[in-house]
């Protein structure tokens, strides 16, 4: 691999223009086909296969009418709450909505509290009227028991006076005929009486269930409207949001304030923001630091910013013909700026140590391109593969975001071993400053210079962390695993959802929304659940009601839930929709427990009724998919680390090696983990990461940050490690070439690390909520696993095993390919490699 890497260096260097030119080509092209082949970005997490998917799509075939997507407006009054003219105002606004060819109907809260105000007073009225019917027929049951005393009276005095009966029904016959119409006049009112009972209790049942959902607050202040669309809400596009957003705030001229909600809000249509700029402006900053030039600097930055071009672009592309999340071009796109700076600047070093040392510039990128480039292809393939695996748990949207991550890294790889050396042929001897050409020029001329360098380069990494966590391995050792220990502690809390309007940053509108409607109606309101039943075939109108509030009974008696509310009922009566509305809002642990609970009626209520019922909806929908990403988890971990324990078997030829390298990752892996719970679950530091509403962490960020940083934490392993082994291999000792290999790779893998935390910083604060844990996770992810596992604990435990470190079985070391990641292939017959010192 070395050697065919080496020969590729050679060709990109001397046919720049044309590696150049063929890259410009790819750029435009794919540029080319993401404007023309582009589709809608979302955020839609089902998972086909699961209830919520099934039912979801049962609705939709057999009653449209409930199946589109749903959003809420909540409207505010000022002091002094809603008047007429406001009340207006909000109507108006919402019969505006309806005009919009994507909304299928909004509900006015004012006419619909009405409706369940007057459901209210309509059942008294009834009780009232009922009361008074039954004192009627009460007195009609006496009077009639009066009637037939008097007539039984009058026939006994007849028959024992000797009359006959002829004579009996002559005299009583008139009557007894106005008795028996009394008599069914009064069975009649019976029947009326208990039909109209049955009326009642059935509007009391009605009025009862629906009285729990208010849509105007009780102080009258605000008031919560829902809009419907034609289609589900992530296929609405930007401007569709932002029409719906400004008809709602013309109410702001009758003094009403309007809000929406975060499905109508959310804007996934920009990737970049103010913040991810910061964050590179960060990499440049510690590019210039390092490399000393601003050329040189720039090289790793346009090369990060090809692959990214080339990388996101195709996603962008392929994303009309795939449901694609938001987060899918956004994860692509943070782990391409941050490997593609890191991979050239690892050949770039290389290449800038050798000029430095007196080696021909075309030689010299060929040969970074054999050594570092070798590692660069490596380490990219242990993130690839990483990335690649999220194929495996089967859920769709994970795939796609796994496949496009893998395959813009795959770009990074391939524009830092053909676009770099182009470059850095076009570039010659600028990619060093004047000082360093003129200090390095001084320096070769001195005889004996070789030798003295080689003294030096022992002498000095004695000193630094290196020499500190080598003289003293046990206490780094312990230190280390001490601290990631005690940062993954809340890690065992770790609790797992999809955001809602709650994560919100505070100014922001979908976060003013979510509040005051948590306030004035409750948490549970922002996230309602839909029930669904098949009810039996053959039901009339009056069975179907019951039907429906026996049902809303059960679904009511769960606890924490609020309200349970027929909504629909298809015309053959055979699907009913219900609304269950939970204690708190849908991130919350009460809320997943509520969904247990129901489905866990389902049994009982098929028993008891005949009714099969299932959940739907968002916050349902949320529920399985964290609950199936849980359970991927394992597997994916374990296909991720088994294939990758492969790769640094070959890479290393140790036992030792890989399996430090992985259990390095899981100390900083927990460490991440504990520090996302702390800051995003628990609020510490909330104010400084901007985290208002501290909740469950976001369901995919687990299985995502297993992956990435798998692969990121592989990367600093491969070229710390192979320093170390490039050295042992040139004849040092085995404690020495720890030390030596980790002083030549200190200063880059710092650099690389810092770039990397920086760019991953600087999504902590995205304009898209669901990205920022996942920044975090990743930027502290690094930060750990860099400079406290591949920076103190490995070099600690591998001075502590000495040669052992790169024990590896005879007849394992006959079977294993040789691939060269150190280039020892191309030193065969030349001079020792030289030392990692850059002089600016």
């Amino acid at each position: 691999m070395a050697l065919l890497l080496y020969r590729l260096g050679k060709f990109s260097y001397r046919r720049r223009w044309l590696v150049i030119s063929l890259w410009l080509a790819v750029l435009v092209a794919v540029g080319g086909s993401a404007a023309a082949f582009h589709g809608t970005l979302s955020n839609n997490f089902q998972i086909p296969g699961t209830e919520t998917q099934r039912i979801a799509d049962k609705l939709k075939q057999e009653l449209p009418s409930a199946s589109g997507g749903s959003a809420t407006i909540v409207f505010e009054a000022p002091d002094g709450g809603f008047t007429a003219q406001s009340r207006a105002a909000v109507t108006d606004a919402l019969k505006k909505l309806q005009t919009l060819p994507e909304v299928r109907g909004t509900v006015d809260p004012f006419a619909t509290q009405a409706q369940v105000d007057q459901a209210g007073k309509a059942v008294t009225d009834g009780e009232q009227q009922l009361a008074a019917g039954q004192a009627q027929l009460d007195a009609s049951r006496a009077q009639l028991e009066a009637g037939k005393a008097q007539l039984a009276a009058a026939e006994q005095q007849l028959t024992a006076a000797g009359a006959p009966a002829a004579l009996i029904e002559a005299q009583l016959g008139q009557e007894k005929s106005a008795l028996a119409q009394g008599q069914a006049k009064f069975d009649a009112g019976t029947q009326e009486l208990a039909a109209s009972k049955a009326k009642l209790e059935l509007g009391k049942r009605q009025a009862q269930a629906a009285s729990a959902i208010r849509f105007v607050s009780e102080d009258n202040k605000a008031a919560v409207a829902q809009v419907q669309f034609n289609t589900s809400i992530n296929g609405l596009t930007p401007a569709v949001r932002k029409q719906v957003q400004e008809i709602a705030h013309q109410t702001s001229s009758a003094g009403v304030t309007a809000l929406a909600s975060k499905e109508i809000t959310e804007d996934i249509s920009a990737l970049f923001g103010a913040a991810e700029i910061v964050g590179i402006a960060v990499a440049a900053l510690v590019l210039i630091l390092m490399l000393g030039t601003l050329i040189a600097a720039g090289l790793p930055l346009l090369m990060a910013i090809m692959g990214v071009g080339v990388g996101v672009g195709i996603t962008f592309a392929l994303s009309g013909l795939f449901d694609m999340s938001s987060i899918s071009p956004m994860l692509a796109l943070m782990l391409g700026l941050a490997v593609g700076i890191d991979y050239s600047l690892f050949i770039v070093n290389r290449h800038r140590t050798q000029l430095l040392a007196g080696m021909d510039a075309e030689e010299s990128v060929a040969r970074a391109n054999g050594t570092s480039g070798n590692a660069v292809v490596f380490a990219g393939l242990t993130v690839i593969i990483a990335l690649a695996a999220l194929v495996v748990p089967g859920l769709p949207f994970l795939t796609v975001m796994g496949l496009a991550a893998a395959g813009t890294v795959a770009v990074a790889v391939l524009v830092a071993i053909t676009l770099t050396p182009a470059m850095l042929s076009l570039i010659g001897r600028r990619i060093v400053s004047k000082r360093a050409w003129a200090k390095s020029a001084a320096h070769n001329a001195e005889p004996g210079h070789e030798a003295a360098d080689l003294a030096t380069d022992r002498e000095r990494s004695t000193r630094g962390w290196g020499g500190l966590v080598t003289r003293h391995p046990w206490v780094a050792l312990v230190a280390g695993i001490l601290l990631l220990a005690t940062l993954a502690l809340p890690a065992t809390q770790l609790q797992l959802a999809l955001p809602d309007g709650g994560s919100e940053p505070v100014e922001s509108e979908a976060y003013q929304a979510y509040d005051l409607t948590a306030r004035s109606f409750g948490e549970g309101v922002t996230g309602p659940i839909v029930a669904v039943g098949e009810f039996p075939a053959n039901l009339d109108e009056a069975q179907a009601q019951k039907l429906q509030y026996d049902i809303a009974d059960q679904l009511r008696a769960v606890d924490n839930v609020v309200a349970a509310v027929p909504v629909a009922l298809s015309e053959d009566r055979r699907t009913a929709v219900f609304q269950v509305i939970p204690k708190e809002g849908p991130a919350s642990a009460s809320t997943v427990q509520v969904v247990s609970e129901l489905r866990g009626l389902n049994g009982q209520i098929r028993d008891d009724y005949n009714v099969a019922m299932g959940l739907t909806g968002q916050t349902a929908g949320n529920v399985d998919v964290s609950t199936k990403l849980g359970d991927a988890l394992p597997p994916y971990l374990a296909i991720v680390v088994g294939l990758s324990l492969i790769l640094l078997l070959l890479v290393f030829r140790s036992i030792v090696v890989p399996l430090l390298a992985t259990g390095g990752f899981l100390l900083s892996l927990s460490a991440a983990f504990g520090a996302v719970v702390a800051v995003y679950q628990w609020g510490w530091l909330g104010n400084v990461f901007d985290v208002a509403n501290p909740g469950a962490v976001l369901s995919f960020l687990p299985i995502i940050l297993i992956g990435v940083l798998f692969g990121l934490a592989m990367d600093y392993q491969v070229f710390i490690a192979s320093g170390m082994r490039e050295a042992y291999m040139h004849g040092s000792p085995a404690r020495e070439a720890v030390r030596v290999g980790f002083r030549h790779a200190a200063a880059v893998v710092t650099a690389a690390a810092i770039i990397m935390v920086s760019v991953f910083s600087g999504f902590i604060f995205s304009h898209l909520t669901m990205v920022r844990p996942l920044g975090f996770a990743m930027a502290f992810g690094v930060l750990f696993d860099a400079f406290v596992v591949r920076m103190t604990i490995v070099p600690a435990v591998m001075y502590l095993l000495g040669a052992r470190s790169w024990w590896l079985p005879r007849w394992l070391d006959r079977i294993l390919p040789d691939v060269d990641v150190e280039g020892a292939k191309l030193n065969r017959g030349q001079a020792a490699p030289v030392s990692g010192e850059l002089v600016h």
